[in-house]
């Protein structure tokens, strides 16, 4: 998997893979890895940008980070992600750098 750099804020911190600690319950969620890439970041302008993937959908993403304003498009599928793409931006947006390729996973039952 990697070289673990650390734990944050309930995340075990890979190099290029972030993974989600969770208590461990009877029932477990079905689960899914996202891949996202940063194809751009401006700290003058305030925003991040990228596309993220998972199983078959691939969307584009625009993060203002300033204003907590997360745009995600085209609209198939974007309520699968738009929530778990936010709180992982929200936690790592100065981690991230363009051309990075990074991972979280979601676990949701549908």
């Amino acid at each position: 998997m990697g070289v673990a750099l650390g734990l944050r804020g309930g995340y075990l911190i890979f190099k290029g893979t972030f993974c989600i600690l969770e208590p461990v319950t009877t029932q477990r969620l079905p689960q899914t890895t996202a891949h996202v890439r940063i194809t751009y970041h401006s700290w003058q302008q305030g925003k991040l940008e990228g596309e993220v993937n998972a199983n078959e959908f691939v969307w584009e993403f625009q993060w203002k980070f300033r204003g907590g304003q997360l745009t995600v498009e085209p609209s198939l599928g974007r309520a699968l992600i738009q929530e778990p793409l936010g709180r992982f931006l929200e936690r790592f947006d100065y981690q991230l750098e363009p051309g990075g390729d990074y991972s979280f996973t979601i676990r949701a039952e549908l």
